[in-house]
């Protein structure tokens, strides 16, 4: 055999062989790279396509390991333990009146509309209470109850009205969370998450010791991730355990109002939006905490800033839709297989 004919096959067989180990796609980030290097308050980026994470990257000196504080991230996370807890028959459902289970919270004279709030409520910001968030959010904090101060504040809506973004009203339900299994809502997060590789490692509590639910958990942006793909396979772990009722998540997805502050609706816990064509579902925190779940791709992608910056009057968080619509998914689109 000639040594053309023998440096043929070798050539032949090599090309064989790196296409058994080559991953089936090539997916150019290069642009999405370049825009995250354009932030200075970025610190991760981490994205999964069909099960596969196929980016993660740190920025700015972060580390992709560390602990972050997902801020108001949480409440996408809180959303998940209320949806488990129903199907568990911790609680009857999401039109289940909350001031019998907060009964001993509630105001002297209480405003009869008090009675008419339902967690689903809570979980879509539709109590109709005076926000606890913004310019609310120091005095409610510095509060020696936080439960009972949401609870006696004025109504600016109607319970089920208008949406009132508010972290109190997410912490109403940590706090029926922790009343109602009589455990700590910590510890029931990462009991029932176990093995999908959510583990929540910090979690600020209040006076009375109840976790702030909608705000203030630690974890790594992996689990930030992690939580995403939960809800992109369907509820149901890699191995194929089930945590999440499918139909917990469709009820999560279903837009039930509307922002006032921007163009995104609001399902439980969840931001409904499009992005370059295809529905998106995300939840944020302050300064640019980031999960988005495009399920018609099999897309997730996280992403972690500074946690004490402002992210939507600065203009940040559109810039971030702008990354995933203009620099991941058309990367994703354009994904080149590799023939074998």
């Amino acid at each position: 055999m000639s040594k053309r004919v023998t440096g043929k096959l070798n050539l032949l067989t090599t090309l064989v062989g790196l296409a058994l180990i080559l991953p089936a796609y090539a997916t150019d980030f290069s642009a999405m790279d370049e825009t995250a290097q354009s932030f200075s308050n970025i610190k991760t980026v981490q994205i999964a396509h069909k099960g596969e994470v196929i980016w993660a990257k740190a920025y700015n000196g972060a580390n992709l390991d560390s602990e972050t504080n997902i801020k108001s991230a949480s409440k996408t996370l809180m959303s998940t333990i209320v949806g488990i807890a129903i199907e568990r028959g911790i609680l009857e459902g999401a039109d289940q009146p909350i001031a019998p289970l907060l009964s001993d919270q509630l105001p002297a004279n209480p405003d009869p509309r008090l009675s008419q709030i339902t967690i689903g409520n809570l979980l879509s910001m539709q109590a109709g209470l005076e926000r606890t968030s913004g310019r609310n959010y120091g005095r409610w904090v510095m509060s020696d109850n936080w439960v009972k101060t949401a609870l006696s504040w004025p109504f600016d809506e109607e319970p089920g009205g208008n949406m009132q973004y508010s972290t109190g009203s997410t912490h109403m339900l940590s706090a029926i969370i922790k009343r109602e299994s009589g455990e700590h809502t910590y510890r029931l997060a990462n009991r029932w998450l176990a093995g999908s590789g959510v583990r929540v490692l910090s979690w600020e509590t209040d006076p009375q010791g109840i976790p702030m639910g909608g705000n203030q958990v630690g974890m790594t942006p992996a689990s930030l991730l992690a939580l995403g793909e939960l809800y992109r396979r369907g509820g149901v772990t890699e191995d194929g355990k089930r945590l999440i009722s499918k139909r917990w998540i469709d009820e999560s997805w279903t837009q039930r109002t509307q922002s006032r502050f921007h163009r995104g609706g609001y399902g439980y816990g969840w931001f409904i939006q499009t992005f370059a064509g295809v529905e998106g579902y995300y939840g944020w925190g302050y300064g640019g905490q980031m999960i988005y779940v495009l399920p018609e791709l099999e897309l997730t992608v996280a992403i972690t800033s500074e946690e004490n910056l402002p992210s939507g009057r600065s203009g940040y968080r559109d810039q971030l839709h702008q990354m995933l619509s203009r620099d991941i998914i058309p990367a994703i689109q354009s994904d080149v297989f590799i023939q074998g």
